[in-house]
């Protein structure tokens, strides 16, 4: 074991490192993630994550890292901000005509992204601690979203802000526009994080915006219920409770960021992976209906848009199309699509088309948008 010196040396050029790969904070924190645990057992019976069972499984690994990585000792968390400038959030959510898609989607896919620096970042500690015989055999190991970790608790205790009531990690200075990744280490770094205060207050805007009332409460969420959920992991029939509510969100949802007054702070992100592309940003809902799957393919190459897969982006946008106004354009193709789609997407065409013929559309606007 080295002197303090060295090791404050490291953690120096660590400052240096994360903000030399493009990284707009980091913390580092211990593997102590007991305080969790009742309330994720809880979360996970209450059945609140749906049908994403992976998140049912491993459960010890997410609540003790080092059962994930062995030897793991501490975890260096970062921030990346993503939002782009002039997306046209509110805009775009009160034109029904348009596509709205989650601004953390219009760019490049995150993970790859994330990971790619946090493994630079992993090497370079790897380096120095081999080079000043920190340890005998230095290990790093990355993860964005990708493994049973329990990111924004670790997040939390690593001192990147607090947990809102719409479960997102909220950050004083910079609202919620960020990524988070992992970087877990055998190394015993100090640990530099100051616990953020929970500044929420009596503030529910994030809870009473949300189209499908997917919070039960302060700090839970029944994903069971959220767009994000229904939109992009659920691969079913999409309940008839929720089709009018989606609104034109084809692909996730901002809403509780959206209104959330801290996010009045966020800070744009200059990335150029996370610029809009193929104007996602404000496309034309029947637009991207008259996509091909192999246009799909294309347009979404190294895209987390990916991830919803080409039936549910069909199932996502005829309902749209069903909140859509009136248009005879919208019903030729809808029947159009028809004579070809899967049951899945044939069930919500239908849908739609009922709406559209019965000129229906009461699609829930957000109410005090905290930005445009």
């Amino acid at each position: 074991m080295q002197d303090s010196a060295t090791w404050q040396t490291l953690m120096n050029h660590i400052a240096t490192w994360v903000e030399e790969l493009g990284f707009h904070d980091f913390g580092i924190t211990d593997i102590d993630l007991s305080a969790e645990r009742d309330a994720y057992q809880q979360w996970i019976e209450n059945e609140y994550h749906g049908d994403m069972q992976w998140l049912s499984e491993n459960r010890e690994k997410r609540l003790s890292p080092s059962a994930l990585i062995e030897d793991t000792c501490r975890i260096i968390s970062v921030r990346l901000n993503y939002l782009p400038e002039n997306t046209q959030k509110v805009k775009t959510l009160k034109d029904a005509s348009r596509a709205y898609i989650s601004r953390y989607a219009l760019g490049r896919d995150y993970h790859k992204v994330v990971r790619k620096r946090l493994a630079k970042l992993g090497k370079k500690i790897e380096a120095f601690a081999a080079t000043h015989a920190l340890h005998p055999q230095p290990f790093s190991r990355a993860f964005v979203d990708s493994a049973p970790v329990l990111e924004r608790p670790l997040a939390q205790k690593a001192g990147l802000g607090w947990t809102g009531k719409h479960t997102l990690i909220l950050n004083k200075d910079e609202g919620s526009w960020f990524f988070l990744g992992e970087l877990f280490t055998n190394l015993p770094l100090p640990t530099n994080a100051k616990v953020a205060e929970n500044e929420c207050g009596d503030c529910k805007a994030c809870m009473q915006v949300c189209p499908t009332d997917a919070f039960p409460k302060p700090y839970v969420l029944d994903a069971r219920r959220c767009i994000s959920y229904l939109t992009i992991e659920y691969k079913g029939v999409i309940p008839l409770e929720f089709r009018e509510p989606i609104g034109n969100r084809v692909f996730g949802c901002d809403d509780c960021q959206v209104i959330c007054p801290w996010n009045r702070l966020a800070k744009h992100s200059a990335e150029t992976d996370f610029q809009p592309r193929h104007g996602l940003q404000n496309a034309e809902i029947l637009d991207l209906f008259h996509w091909r799957e192999e246009d799909f393919l294309r347009n979404t190459e190294g895209s987390a848009i990916r991830r919803a897969g080409f039936e549910s982006w069909r199932r996502n946008l005829a309902i749209a199309l069903g909140n859509a106004p009136r248009d005879l354009r919208i019903v030729n193709a809808l029947e159009q699509a028809l004579t070809n789609a899967s049951p899945i997407v044939a069930e919500h065409i239908k849908w739609a088309l009922e709406r559209q013929h019965s000129n229906k559309r009461r699609v829930r606007k957000i109410k005090n948008p905290a930005g445009g």
